[in-house]
């Protein structure tokens, strides 16, 4: 099992949870992003620069992903390939994706988007509270332990 990160809009503090998973359980751990991000010295952390351009990332993610690796992404049509081909996502806010809960989440997102597109100003996701943080952080334990067989 493989942890990637979709890392251009990942946070700095949910970054650092994983670096230190990474480490703890020695997961390979990858960011994916279109620019080089600072990574701090490990055998189990990469990073993977991909060119920029829309969805360039997340097809690479999903390339190279394997059924059972994990995913840490707030897109949501990204999270909807991972989980077709057999993958887990935690988003950065702690909301673990699955089958069950994914084409609630698409359809919403699809909703919103088209407010948008018709001029309706619906805001943008709150700012990543330190209660976010938390929730990922636990979220990402209890997958570790369920599905990682660690902690």
């Amino acid at each position: 099992m493989q942890i990637w990160i979709d890392a251009d809009a990942c946070p700095k503090a949910i970054k650092d949870i994983l670096f230190r998973a990474a480490e703890r359980c020695q997961l390979t751990t990858t960011l994916v992003a279109n620019q080089s991000l600072p990574l701090p010295p490990s055998r189990y952390i990469r990073m993977l620069r991909v060119g920029g351009g829309f969805d360039v990332a997340d097809n690479e993610i999903v390339q190279r992903m394997s059924a059972g690796d994990l995913v840490v992404t707030g897109d949501i049509p990204l999270a909807a390939q991972v989980i077709a081909k057999g993958g887990y996502v935690i988003d950065t806010r702690g909301e673990a994706y699955s089958r069950d809960n994914i084409g609630e989440r698409l359809a919403m997102r699809d909703f919103m988007d088209g407010l948008r597109s018709s001029g309706v100003d619906t805001g943008g996701p709150a700012a990543l509270s330190s209660r976010d943080v938390q929730n990922f952080a636990n979220q990402l334990d209890r997958f570790l332990a369920r599905y990682a067989g660690l902690s």
